[in-house]
């Protein structure tokens, strides 16, 4: 595989990796939500990584979202194996695309480095504002993303970031990382979760070397347009994109709500927009990644 570098080309990335997984009959009510199937059933986590290239993404999100030492040890998984079922996660995504590897297309692996607050699987990450210094968030980040980085992925996915805190210390971490990496807000129109300015918060990683692409993620379809205006003005860098449907998520029944506003002709506009890398995040199929994809896949 080749550095990855977005540029003018468009690239497809995934859909919703649990979205996928609870339609292949999977209950991820579990705290770890996708990571449980890390270690319950990884064949299934590669069997939906193959749907989604099957369907023209090119690139793969791994599921070590809500994979976390804390989460693993509340479990009883000691951090030995933990290691071992974060690293997993990397490997399933890139047997998936070695899987695919006879029809020539160039296809990355991004490994996702989910918000503190997704651990606590509470909502957390769609409020932000933890209480936490940014120090102790380098602290607490530091030790997964090392693992993630020892895996060779080909990017890290830092996303669904609800706060500048946290994006500060992520910096910190990736900063002195060997690998490149997006970084990719949840926002509500023009704030983060925790209610800062979008400017304010792409700026964070506006001269971060190893930051190749800012945007945003698991937010509604609406707030993207404004989201690509201003992470280009205030970056300069590629912008990727990947809401959510649009449907609410109620973090105490945990479970969606409301109707899907997510489309194809949606995706053609934020790519006239600017954005150079397009996919969805939760409730986001592979048959909706399958309509972006032949819009702008050559057979």
């Amino acid at each position: 595989m080749g550095t990855f570098a977005p540029g003018e080309t468009l690239l497809i990335t995934d859909g919703g990796l649990a979205t996928e997984l609870e339609a292949r009959g999977h209950d991820l009510s579990d705290p770890l939500w996708s990571a449980r199937l890390l270690v319950d059933a990884p064949e299934e986590i590669k069997a939906a990584h193959l749907t989604f290239f099957g369907a023209g993404a090119v690139i793969a999100t791994t599921a070590s979202y809500q994979a976390s030492f804390d989460g693993f040890a509340a479990r009883g998984i000691g951090r030995k194996d933990a290691v071992r079922l974060i690293r997993r996660s990397v490997e399933l995504a890139q047997a998936a695309r070695a899987e695919m590897a006879g029809d020539g297309r160039e296809r990355w692996v991004a490994a996702s480095v989910g918000p503190y607050g997704a651990a606590l699987a509470d909502g957390s990450e769609y409020r932000g504002r933890y209480g936490l210094s940014v120090a102790e968030l380098v602290a607490w980040h530091r030790p997964r993303v090392e693992v993630l980085v020892d895996a060779k992925p080909d990017v890290l996915a830092l996303e669904t970031v609800p706060d500048i805190d946290e994006a500060e210390a992520l910096m910190t971490v990736v900063s002195r990382m060997g690998v490149p990496a997006w970084l990719t807000y949840s926002v509500a129109g023009d704030r983060t979760r925790a209610g800062q300015p979008i400017a304010q918060a792409f700026a964070v990683a506006r001269d971060v070397r190893q930051v190749v692409a800012v945007g945003v993620n698991c937010c509604a379809p609406s707030d993207v347009p404004q989201a690509i205006a201003v992470a280009r003005e205030v970056t300069g860098k590629p912008v990727i994109v990947y809401p959510n449907s649009g449907e609410g998520w109620d973090a105490q029944r945990r479970t969606w709500a409301g109707a899907s506003r997510y489309s194809a002709e949606q995706a053609r506009h934020w790519v006239a927009a600017g954005a150079r890398i397009v996919g969805g995040c939760c409730r986001v199929s592979p048959a909706d990644i399958a309509e972006i994809a032949s819009q702008y896949t050559r057979p």
